[in-house]
């Protein structure tokens, strides 16, 4: 603990954004970063709570948030530096796209309000590139054993990076034209500008992982390839099949899963080529189904584009302003939270079920929705249609964004006969599949998550890898 009274003498200054009539003019990130001043001064508050539930329970990768704050108070920034990639590999994606589970479960939270933990993570590992800290770890020696990465993601990013330092020899799979998966083409240049994952592949391509772009593992190499070039496989392709809304109209033009929105607009930002129709929000009414951060990052979007409306619809209820008592601390706290991109201008809505689109052979027009009422009995919620709440939203584009069901079947995971779990993702047992030789890692395995699980679980699998390796 830097200052024994900083939590309790110093408030909270979150970190502020450009104005909204200046950001929605570009796809540049949206974020002002604190001053080194402001930023030690927040990380003097940190107080002495003796169990830190921050690294213990909120963390996926137990960072030693504590450790760091007091190292940037006290003007240690290369050994923060140094403390923080001990634990993550990638703490400039998660200090930027991170929903901040940390700070949810910090002590401070109970009655006041959390360190600052996500940005001074930011902070830190902005400063190592800039001062020349985070250089390749290249090991010393090599083990004369292979390992194929199927998908760039966090996941496999994290994966990568850990089995090339212990000396294996790693390639990375990516069916797209370059390398990120879900950081490159899901999120928005607005909240992790491309060249900060560029920056990183140049340290890893240093440490001997090898990227291979625009090859389709299962469809342009076969599973017997990967057999015999091989000793071992990790997939980390993601949960690459998004939830469908089969109501009437869905077949309509201009209704599309927000990943294909999403990746579209990032391609276009990186000079990419779109291969597909352009699905474009200018000038039209825009409606959001989906209430998550994909849902709100089809919103930041689609007012960038110069779209006339933006609706964001939820079938959830409308979470509470404060925690609520159902998820007390140190949980992830059921509460209503605003992004950036809904500050930008959106109406949103909650509690609201779509039961049809309409339209004609030009495509759609409006949705008809109706309201719907919650009830909780003994722990299970189900709802009922408010009776006499039908009404229309106009809609010229509907994006759906309500998660994503399992890793894809078709291809490489159907071809290896790898068990699934009962949700449809693949199974495993400390990471290895039922195929011995083969890994699963990230939302393949788990379902839909975090950036930050995900980089957990790239690190974990490759720790299995490389027992497994040693083994043979």
């Amino acid at each position: 603990m830097g200052d024994p009274k900083g939590f309790i003498d110093i408030k909270r200054t979150d970190v502020q954004h450009r104005p909204v009539g200046r950001r929605i003019k570009d796809y540049n990130e949206v974020n002002v970063p604190h001053s080194q001043e402001q930023l030690v001064e927040q990380a003097a508050r940190c107080m002495d709570c003796g169990i830190p539930f921050c690294h213990t329970s909120g963390c996926p990768l137990n960072n030693r948030i504590p450790e760091f704050n007091d190292m940037v108070y006290k003007g240690r920034w290369e050994a923060a530096c140094k403390n923080l990639h001990s634990t993550n590999n990638f703490p400039e994606f998660t200090g930027r796209v991170c929903p901040a589970p940390c700070e949810q479960s910090c002590t401070l939270n109970v009655n006041s309000d959390p360190v600052l933990i996500e940005h001074i993570e930011y902070q830190i590992v902005e400063k190592g590139f800039e001062q020349g800290w985070i250089v390749p770890l290249i090991a010393e020696e090599k083990t004369g054993k292979s390992v194929a990465v199927v998908g760039s993601g966090p996941a496999g990013l994290a994966c990568a990076q850990q089995l090339a330092r212990e000396g294996h020899k790693v390639d990375v799979y990516e069916k797209s034209n370059k390398v990120g998966g879900l950081l490159r083409y899901g999120i928005p240049d607005f909240k992790l500008d491309k060249k900060i994952i560029d920056r990183r592949m140049e340290q890893m391509i240093a440490e001997g992982v090898h990227f291979i772009t625009g090859i389709e593992a299962g469809k342009d190499i076969s599973v017997k390839y990967l057999k015999k070039s091989y000793d071992a496989v990790c997939i980390t392709a993601g949960a690459g099949v998004p939830r469908d809304l089969n109501v009437e109209g869905r077949n309509l033009d201009g209704i599309h899963f927000a990943m294909s929105f999403l990746s579209q607009q990032n391609k276009r930002v990186s000079d990419e080529p779109v291969r597909k129709s352009d699905i474009l929000a200018g000038g039209k009414n825009v409606v959001v189904i989906g209430g998550g951060d994909t849902g709100s990052d089809c919103v930041g979007t689609s007012i960038r584009h110069g779209a006339k409306s933006v609706t964001q619809i939820e079938i959830m209820p409308r979470p509470p302003e404060k925690r609520d008592p159902s998820t007390p601390w140190p949980l992830w706290p059921n509460k209503l939270r605003t992004s950036s991109s809904q500050e930008e201008g959106c109406e949103r809505m909650w509690s609201i079920l779509t039961k049809a689109f309409k339209g004609d052979s030009s495509g759609v027009k409006s949705i008809e929705c109706c309201k719907v009422e919650w009830t909780n009995n003994d722990g299970k919620w189900s709802f009922k249609e408010v009776e006499g709440s039908d009404f229309e939203l106009k809609a010229e584009l509907v994006l759906l964004s309500m998660g994503f069901v399992h890793v894809k079947h078709d291809g490489l995971v159907s071809d290896m006969t790898l068990e699934l779990d009962e949700r449809g993702n693949i199974k495993t047992d400390n990471y290895q599949t039922s195929q011995p030789w083969v890994f699963a890692a990230g939302d393949a395995s788990s379902g839909a998550s975090l950036v930050v699980r995900a980089i957990d679980h790239g690190r974990k699998a490759a720790a299995a890898i490389n027992t497994f390796l040693k083994s043979k």
